[in-house]
Parts: structure tokens; C-alpha cells; sequence
């Protein structure tokens, strides 16, 4: 099967691709490869995926949120499905630039979702958000929960997103799977992140911020087992037969929360880093950030039963492998 892959020098994007094109699939990858964190790092996963599978992989580079370029980009090249990961990330950055977040979320998924009506393909999965829940009082949170109060304008084109996708579902009868993703971590992950941005303060005896005194907590999930959902989703279009999928469409449109039904507070998480990092973390103690919210934890009863999903990486275990993949990064 021939995929088309947004953010395909992403980080899960790039995960996802090689996964894909390791069981014997072939990949369509577009990214434009923006500045907002190193582009060194975005073509380093891009290569890495071109030398691995060299017969498997095309590579352009194209802003989907373009959607003239993206028909050029694509014209005369075939895909079955399509896996959209690619958007503008961060939740902070949002309060600085909301166009990008308009353009690239809105807009970008937009036309991803013309284009799978255009080509008819047979199943579209997209990113959404935790962030969509806002600073939710019920923990965990489930995808029957209401998300109309979201805490960033992030949060709220990842909404809108999921909107357009049920609107499609319904008019047009496109198989559609949403992905709310739990704070994703790993090797070959994001420098805005604060796993990644924290090792290297850590590293390199520069104070962390630590806001609301470190009286936060995250569902952190680590790339292997949210690559595995992301595959067992793509292998599984929702059926249009009528039936009330997870999120509550009768379309075929289902949402599923994918994290890792664990909800670690950020101390404890630092504590982990230190260990790994081999040193004790300078800590700046700040207050709660607007936008961010208290506490993610992802009830994931609807993803294991539907789709067998089940992670198996807990902080103490990923943390460490991400650190060693640190070093070893950047000693290149």
C-alpha cells in the first residue's frame, strides 16, 4: 500500500513513515521544513528515512497549507491513504504567532481533507490534540468528554480540525480517524519540548523552568508506543454502516485518545532526567503559563478495545532511552 504522509520530517511523522515503509509499504512524504525549531534536525530525520528505504520513500518539500502547490506537489502520483501529522505545533508559540496556527492547522487541514475527497482514498488519520480538553476537572479524560473551552488558540484549531473531519465524514462519506495525542517523547523528538529542552539545560548546568512549582502532570507518551497506535489505526477505516464510533459520530469518523493512561507528575519526571543525565537539575521555580494546562491524562479504553493499542513504556524506561540518544546525537 502507497501512503501519503504529512510532517514527514517530523517527529512522529518520521517515525510513522518508517514504520510504514519497514513491513513493505511505501511512503509519499511532504513537509515543508520550516524554521520553528532547527531544519538541521527535520532534513536529519528526512535522510535517515531516504537511506533506510531508498525505494520506498519520495520526498517533497511543499507547505500544505498551500493548496495550489500541494496539487502541484502531488499531481500524477497515487496513494491509498492518507496519515496528516503535519501542523504547527506548541501550545506557547501560539499566543506569539496565531496566523501560523490558522494557516498551517486550519487551512492545511482543509485542503488535506479536499484532497482525500478529491482522490477518494479509502482512509485519512489525522493529529489532533489533549490540548483540545482545555484544563479539564474530570481526569481521565475520555472522548465522550465535552471540549468546547479550550485554554490556546493551538487547542482550538486541533477543534476545528476534528469539525471539518466530522463534516467531511458526513457529507462526502470519507473514512476519517482523529488521534489525540498525550505529550509524545523520544529519540529523534522536538527541541521545544520539554524533555528534550530540559536534558539539555540539564547537560549543560543551565537552570529548567519549572512552572506552577513544578504542581503539574502529564500522560507523557513515548514515540514506539504511539507509532503503534498510529499503524493500528491506519490498518482500521471506521465502518459507514451507521453505528456511533469513539467521539460520538455516526459518520465513518472515529477519535481516539492515544497516550499512556499514566499521569506523572512533572517532579517526579525531573527526577528521572537527573538520573538519566547523570547530574542534579538547577531548578527555576515559575507560575503556571498562559495557555498550558494543569494535568493530561488520557483514558484510552476506547483505543485498546477497538484496536488492541497498548503501551508499554513507562518514563523510567523512555527517559533514559532518550537521553542516551541525546548524547549520541550530539557527539555526530
Amino acid at each position: 500500500m502507497r501512503y501519503l504522509v504529512t510532517g514527514a520530517a517530523g517527529f512522529i511523522g518520521a517515525a510513522v513513515s518508517g514504520a510504514l515503509m519497514a513491513r513493505g509499504d511505501s511512503v509519499i512524504g511532504i513537509d515543508n521544513l520550516n524554521s520553528y525549531y532547527p531544519v538541521t534536525l527535520k532534513m536529519a530525520r528526512r535522510d535517515r528515512l531516504k537511506d533506510r528505504h531508498p525505494d520506498a520513500f519520495t520526498f517533497e518539500k511543499v507547505d500544505f497549507s498551500d493548496h495550489l502547490a500541494l496539487a502541484k506537489a502531488l499531481g500524477g502520483q497515487d496513494f491509498d491513504r492518507i496519515v496528516h501529522l503535519g501542523a504547527q505545533p506548541g501550545v506557547r508559540y501560539s499566543l506569539e504567532n496565531p496566523r501560523a496556527y490558522v494557516e498551517a492547522n486550519v487551512m492545511g487541514h482543509l485542503n488535506l481533507l479536499e484532497l482525500a475527497r478529491e482522490r477518494q482514498v479509502d482512509h485519512m488519520v489525522y493529529a489532533s490534540s489533549s490540548s483540545v480538553y482545555g484544563d479539564a476537572s474530570k481526569v481521565p479524560v475520555s472522548v465522550e468528554d465535552r471540549v468546547d473551552h479550550p485554554v490556546s488558540l493551538y487547542a482550538a484549531t486541533k477543534k476545528s480540525d476534528e469539525l471539518m473531519s466530522e463534516t467531511y465524514a458526513h457529507l462526502y462519506g470519507i473514512p476519517q480517524t482523529g488521534l489525540r495525542f498525550f505529550t509524545v517523547y523520544g529519540p529523534w523528538g522536538r527541541p521545544d519540548m520539554m524533555v528534550w529542552s530540559f536534558t539539555a539545560k540539564i547537560l549543560a548546568g543551565d537552570p529548567i523552568p519549572v512552572f506552577n512549582e513544578g504542581e503539574v502532570w502529564r500522560d507523557y507518551t513515548y514515540i514506539d508506543d504511539i507509532v503503534s497506535g498510529v499503524v493500528a489505526a491506519l490498518d482500521h477505516p471506521p465502518a459507514n454502516d451507521g453505528s456511533t464510533k469513539p467521539g460520538g459520530s455516526t459518520n465513518p469518523h472515529t477519535i481516539y485518545n492515544i497516550g499512556n493512561h499514566r499521569c506523572e507528575k512533572l517532579l517526579d519526571v525531573i527526577r528521572v532526567l537527573e538520573e538519566a543525565c547523570g547530574r542534579k537539575a538547577e531548578m527555576q521555580m515559575l507560575p503556571m503559563q498562559p495557555g498550558d494546562v494543569l494535568r493530561t491524562f488520557a483514558d484510552i479504553d476506547a483505543i485498546q478495545r477497538d484496536l488492541g493499542y497498548q503501551p508499554t513504556t513507562s518514563v523510567d524506561v523512555g527517559i533514559p532511552r532518550f537521553v542516551e540518544w541525546y548524547r549520541k546525537y550530539h557527539t555526530l
